[in-house]
């Protein structure tokens, strides 16, 4: 079992306020293989300090010279990428093949974007009279999630040090082990001391202490709504900028004309992705009324291939749930889809065969679900798809829109004007027309109570700058 002591403060293992551990359990085995330090607020305090010192002269250097340390980072992450594809593999069960393609490949391509970004970005420009200069914000705190341990917190991290901002990260208490070889890659890149700061903890002791802290001017937080609303409030106090990256239950619109049998396929597995583990996740499938049980059958034989296994197997498509918690929450919004009528066509509650132990939930499909089922309101977050008959278009397009989320969404029609048009209407922060492909240069972020701000290239920089005008 490995055993993480210190926290990363200053460029130094540091050891921790207090006595606490956290333990890391690999969900395929249930069994604990890892702790960390639990933090503290004393611990936050101490990460504050050296990111507070290292802001002035990190702030003052050339964007040319932060590109080049963040290329070294790059270059340092990427001779451990199959360490830490193995790693997000143990510490949250996201099957090996994605752990490289996606979990570990994804967040190199962001950080190289913003080495690629800083070469030509405008942090000053004129207007007028004015020069108008776009200036770190100065210290961050990061807070993020389990489900992409690497992602999710890149996606942050780059761009706060492309601006220019020192950053106090918190990683998930569930899969927070990523974060360690983040820190150890920031150290052997040769980053100045007190950058990247890591203290691991619980939201209410750590995240808490840095969402209310005096000496953090900003917080990027990705996480539930429910946590999302409790940081805020808690920023609120000071007055920070925060950005929320929060839920999602996103909608797959086939119109008439779409090609169903490939809409299906790649609908089924954006829905499956990660264990369905993702909050930009097509859970609602939206099909014409006289097409839905043939879509429904569709669905299940596209369901029937994505195998349930242990995610160190090269062949499996789909490993466990992160953790036990999850698990039960997910067969909970099962059992209350069959409560309220809906058409379990496949999956279920039960235990898949052959993986007693896990946290293993069969890929389940459910059809004839109306709109203002539990199922077809609120995040799921594990591998269930809700198939959701229309009228017309303007049917489709109000259950599209019908749920306090707005992350991201899919339309499809032979038809691509057709589909454009119909996606300018969904109130939704991304949508791929015809299965376009994700773009990590593009805005990623949501509407309503999905969150605001937006991450990645140069939308994602602009949120950790504020703006100065000089007059002349």
């Amino acid at each position: 079992m490995l055993a993480r002591d210190g926290m990363f403060i200053g460029g130094e293992w540091v050891q921790p306020a207090g006595q606490g551990r956290i333990e890391v359990v690999d969900p395929t085995s249930e069994q604990v293989i890892a702790t960390v330090p639990e933090g503290m607020a004393a611990d936050v305090d101490k990460a504050v300090a050296a990111a507070r010192a290292a802001f002035g002269p990190w702030s003052a250097s050339s964007p040319n010279r932060r590109a080049e340390h963040l290329g070294t980072l790059h270059e340092v992450l990427s001779g451990r990428a199959d360490e830490i594809a193995r790693t997000i593999t143990a510490e949250m069960g996201a099957p090996l093949k994605m752990a490289r393609q996606v979990q570990t490949a994804l967040p190199l391509t962001v950080l190289s974007s913003y080495v690629d970004l800083l070469a030509g970005y405008p942090f000053e420009e004129e207007i007028g009279n004015s020069l108008v200069v776009h200036e770190p914000i100065g210290v961050v705190g990061a807070i993020t999630p389990w489900n992409y341990p690497l992602h999710q917190v890149i996606a942050k991290v780059a761009a706060a040090l492309a601006a220019g901002c020192t950053v106090v990260l918190k990683p998930s208490e569930v899969a927070p082990l990523t974060a360690f070889i983040l820190a150890e890659a920031c150290a052997d890149a040769g980053l100045p001391a007190g950058v990247l700061n890591t203290v691991t903890g619980y939201g209410p002791a750590v995240g808490e202490a840095i969402a209310a802290h005096p000496d953090i001017d900003m917080v990027s937080f990705t996480g539930s709504v429910a946590s999302g609303k409790r940081v805020s409030q808690v920023a609120a106090g000071t007055l920070k900028r925060v950005t929320l990256e929060l839920g999602g239950k996103s909608a797959n619109v086939l119109l008439p004309d779409a090609d169903f049998a490939r809409a299906v396929k790649v609908g089924v597995g954006n829905a499956f992705l990660n264990s369905g583990q993702t909050c930009t996740a097509w859970t609602r499938l939206l099909v014409p009324a006289a097409r839905h049980d043939e879509v429904v059958e569709m669905a299940v034989g596209v369901a029937g291939r994505h195998t349930l296994g242990d995610p160190a197997a090269e062949a499996t498509r789909l490993g466990p749930l992160a953790s036990g918690a999850q698990r039960e929450r997910v067969r909970g919004y099962i059992s209350a889809g069959i409560a309220e009528g809906a058409h379990l066509a496949t999956g279920g509650v039960a235990p898949p065969e052959g993986l007693d132990t896990g946290y293993f939930v069969t890929p389940t499909v459910f059809g004839g679900v109306r709109p203002d089922m539990i199922i077809a309101q609120e995040e799921i977050f594990g591998p269930v798809l809700s198939i959701l008959p229309y009228d017309d278009e303007e049917d489709a397009l109000r259950i599209a829109n019908g749920t306090i989320y707005g992350l991201a969404g899919g339309v499809w029609s032979a038809d691509p004007d057709r589909a454009l048009a119909f996606a300018r209407r969904m109130r939704t922060g991304q949508i791929d027309v015809n299965g376009g492909r994700f773009n990590p240069l593009a805005p990623f972020g949501g509407y309503r109570q999905s969150g605001n701000g937006r991450e990645l290239g140069r939308y994602g920089l602009a949120e950790f700058c504020e703006i100065k005008s000089l007059q002349r």
